[in-house]
């Protein structure tokens, strides 16, 4: 594997420097930061979900399954509407009041058929704190700045015609240094690539397995450089996300809806139940920690905090083990049935999560077993993963966005 030379991580470290300072507080991908759904520098969430702490609740005009992201004092959303889900909204409301900020209207130029409980929204945008880069199911990203204007579009459908599934797309794309990451996998045309931020052309582009595939790419840090994982029902692929040139393989039976959770260098993948790995610098095959055939992530990918992971099963159950032996720790079972949308967390010994029936759920971690100590219910179906930055949580359904806060 091939690293930045001494010199080169000295300018690198210096252009950071000059950069606009990104507050850690903002949640710019689905899971948010690396799409781990974990941010340390957030304490201050509330652990009350009530009406008391609903800041505000704002009406949607379309649907959707995106995840909000949050830059500074603006929310940002996708949404599609009409009766085949071709109008494709990009939204911006102000954090303080949810107040509608602009809206920005497209037509979709793909395919946006999808299964009744999905739809052309399902894919989460992703920022670099200064753009927006929003795709949907339909294969169109489209690139905004923060007031709305648009910096340019791609009909990836128009360059490449049979990259489409009968259930619809869902993979998130994530913003890794200067590239956009995305998924574009199928039963077709399948193919990963990455897109230059400021205009859109690929950077590179790598044919993948044909085969439906929901997952989302994630970040990792080996030896302190970025490494990007693609997940598929082949495995795991491994990047280098400025060119494309691949650093590992892990063969496998790897889910194709739960994406995998990173912890430095290791890897958390659904695969065989839940396996541990870890990456090594060298470009050698990833090292074996554990594997635990019994802890089956449902439909949500797992969360890493700390020392633990959290994983949800199919019957609601959610089950805490220890990052370095896979061992289980404690599980209990969350209000409500299904859940799609993944758990997230700060840092106050907490996570959340919200299931399909509406239900929105604080779980204390700190005690000898989790317990959900605050729940609301919004009475609207909800399958997207929520946000958090800044001392609040925000979460959608096809309806509704809400907000809340100590």
């Amino acid at each position: 594997m091939r690293f930045l030379s001494k010199f080169s991580r000295q300018v690198l470290i210096g252009a950071l420097l000059l950069a606009p300072c990104l507050t850690r507080a903002d949640w710019l991908n689905f899971r948010g930061p690396d799409a781990s759904g974990y941010d340390a520098t957030i304490t201050e969430l509330p652990t009350e979900l009530s009406e008391k702490t609903q800041a505000w609740k704002v009406a949607l005009p379309g649907r959707g399954l995106s995840s909000p992201l949050l830059i500074g004092d603006r929310v940002f959303l996708t949404a599609a509407s009409g009766p085949e889900q071709k109008q494709l909204h990009v939204l911006c409301f102000a954090a303080a009041d949810g107040a509608l900020i602009w809206e920005r209207r497209f037509w979709a130029t793909g395919r946006t058929m999808s299964h009744k409980k999905t739809n052309v929204a399902a894919p989460t945008a992703a920022s670099d704190g200064k753009r927006i880069y929003a795709l949907y199911s339909s294969n169109d990203l489209i690139c905004l700045d923060l007031d709305g204007r648009v910096q340019w579009m791609r009909g990836l459908t128009l360059d490449y015609p049979n990259a489409s599934n009968s259930l619809g797309m869902a993979s998130s794309p994530l913003v890794v240094g200067d590239t956009l990451v995305a998924q574009i996998e199928n039963d077709s045309e399948s193919f990963a690539a990455g897109f230059d931020l400021l205009t859109g052309a690929n950077r590179w582009k790598i044919d993948r397995p044909k085969s439906a595939n929901w997952t989302s790419p994630v970040s990792l840090r080996v030896d302190g450089e970025p490494v990007v994982a693609l997940q598929s029902g082949d495995g795991i692929l491994g990047l280098v996300p400025a060119t494309g040139s691949p650093l590992f393989t892990l063969p496998g039976n790897a889910s194709t809806i739960p994406s995998s959770a990173a912890s430095g260098d290791q890897l958390i993948v659904p695969a065989n139940g839940l396996t541990a790995v870890r990456i090594s610098p060298d470009g050698a095959e990833p090292t074996a920690l554990w594997k635990e055939e019994n802890n089956r992530p449902g439909t949500a990918s797992p969360l890493v905090i700390g020392d633990k992971v959290y994983v949800i099963n199919n019957a609601g159950v959610i089950a805490c083990s220890s990052l370095a032996t896979g061992e289980r720790v404690w599980r209990t079972r969350l209000e409500g049935g299904a859940f799609s949308a993944s758990p997230v967390a700060g840092n106050n010994g907490h996570l959340y999560v919200c299931n399909e029936e509406g239900v929105l759920q604080a779980v204390d971690l700190s005690g000898a077993e989790g317990k959900v100590v605050s729940s609301i219910a919004l009475g609207e179906t909800v399958l997207g993963t929520p946000s958090l930055a800044q001392g609040a949580i925000y979460v959608r359904s096809d309806g509704h966005l809400w907000k809340f806060r100590k």
